[in-house]
């Protein structure tokens, strides 16, 4: 199997695209499979098997590559070990905790804070200049996102009583804010072999996750059902998306990258309402629209 190489390439902009769609289309579909989930496994144990897959498939796919770049990994161990418990390990087991206590819709909507995070990150971190319509696309995407955790009422937002879940989510997309703003300084070899030694971190940081599950007797076995589940997230929004999403910021950068997981949102309302028979009310209209539209000024800007 050939595996994404950062070697040139003669449309960097048109395959970070292509790469950063397929990312956020199998990102939406985690967001169904950890509301299908409930049920079938329970959340600890799921993001433990997750990564646990995650690594034996990736060892599988670029041992070989690993091996040639080894050495240049071990000099970086300290900062990929942090990268994948934060970004790996960190967001999916807030994320599938959420799964349990919100919906699929608001999961796919509540992800599109995470490029304004990003985005903002980038201007404290990197020097990232914010000009007057990055400033109004910030403002609209977390308007959308209030909106959203609201769920359009003002007495919920005067007396702070804010869904568990939707908390939940905000948390994990600070998680990944800072995982995806972490991978501009990654070590600059095969996506696969940083992705397999973040894996690695990610899996062994799960098990004591999954340990206190099972001692405090939450823990449930996957059913039939919860081992396709455990099969689809691993191969599809951990495996694929994840080299996805490092090749798109190693061709285009974090900021522009992470603007493209307000495409979530779209997918994510789609595939609820279609797979899961969700209801669409107002306000995840009025957000979905609010998230877009902000994701549309925040690009403004030169490319």
């Amino acid at each position: 199997m050939t595996v994404i190489s950062d070697a040139a390439d003669p449309s960097p902009r048109g395959r970070a695209y292509l790469f950063l769609t397929l990312t956020t289309l199998f990102w939406a579909g985690n967001a169904i499979a950890g509301r299908l989930a409930v049920g079938e496994v329970s959340p600890m144990l799921l993001v433990s098997l997750r990564w646990i897959g995650t690594l034996v498939l990736l060892l599988m796919i670029g041992g070989a590559q690993l091996a040639r770049d080894w050495p240049e990994l071990r000099r970086r161990l300290p900062f990929l070990a942090v990268m994948g418990v934060v970004g790996l390990a960190g967001f999916n087991a807030l994320f599938y905790l959420a799964a349990h206590r919100t919906t699929a819709i608001n999961i796919g909507i509540l992800q599109g804070s995470m490029p304004v995070l990003v985005l903002l990150g980038s201007v404290v971190l990197f020097g990232t200049r914010l000009g007057p319509l990055q400033l109004a696309g910030v403002v609209m995407t977390m308007g959308g996102v209030v909106l959203v955790v609201s769920r359009g009422e003002l007495a919920v937002l005067a007396a702070l009583s804010f869904n568990q879940g939707d908390l939940l989510l905000l948390l994990a997309a600070l998680f990944y804010a800072a995982y995806a703003l972490g991978l501009r300084n990654r070590p600059k070899v095969a996506p696969v072999s940083v992705l397999t030694v973040m894996s690695a971190a990610a899996a062994a940081a799960t098990l004591p996750l999954a340990a206190g599950e099972m001692l405090a007797g939450l823990a449930q076995r996957p059913t039939p059902n919860g081992w396709a589940i455990v099969a689809f997230v691993t191969i599809f929004p951990s495996v694929l998306s994840q080299l996805f999403f490092i090749k798109g910021v190693s061709l285009i950068g974090p900021a522009r990258a992470g603007a493209f997981i307000n495409l979530v949102p779209v997918f994510a309302a789609i595939l609820a309402v279609a797979i899961l028979g969700e209801a669409f009310h107002w306000y995840h209209l009025g957000g979905l629209a609010l998230v877009l539209s902000g994701l549309w000024l925040a690009e403004r800007r030169a490319v």
